[in-house]
């Protein structure tokens, strides 16, 4: 993993994520995004409480390869940028560091249990650290 990416997921590709020819159904990889920021985000403040909360508003995901049924996908997070109350995370997908995605995706941070935005916090901005180089 390079340094430049601060937090690594990974996740084995299960039988029933995989088309008849083993390849993971294009949908799973947004779970598996979903996951590796939601175990990157728990890692960083632990349990979380009712300060912030995101939503997704925008997706961009690129293939440059597949993943198969039994191989482990590393999914690399990092921060592209900080909005006044959005931030945008950067995701590399990997397998054996075979390139197999990159996504974007742009949150914006609302008031937990509303859709009303807020600026992201001062200790979301500290925790999730310095943007990654591009």
């Amino acid at each position: 993993m390079s340094t430049d990416w601060p937090h690594r997921a990974q996740v084995r590709v299960r039988y029933h994520e995989c088309d008849m020819q083993k390849v993971v159904y294009n949908a799973h990889y947004l779970t598996y995004i979903e996951d590796a920021m939601g175990s990157w985000l728990y890692e960083v403040f632990g349990t979380f409480d009712d300060h912030f909360d995101w939503m997704l508003i925008r997706v961009e995901l690129e293939w440059q390869g597949s993943a198969t049924f039994g191989d482990v996908l590393a999914i690399d997070v990092g921060i592209e940028r900080f909005g006044t109350t959005s931030f945008v995370a950067r995701y590399r997908g990997t397998v054996e560091e075979r390139p197999v995605f990159e996504a974007r995706i742009t949150y914006v941070c609302v008031e937990p249990g509303t859709t009303t935005k807020m600026v992201v916090p001062d200790d979301v901005r500290a925790g999730l650290g310095p943007p990654i180089p591009a």
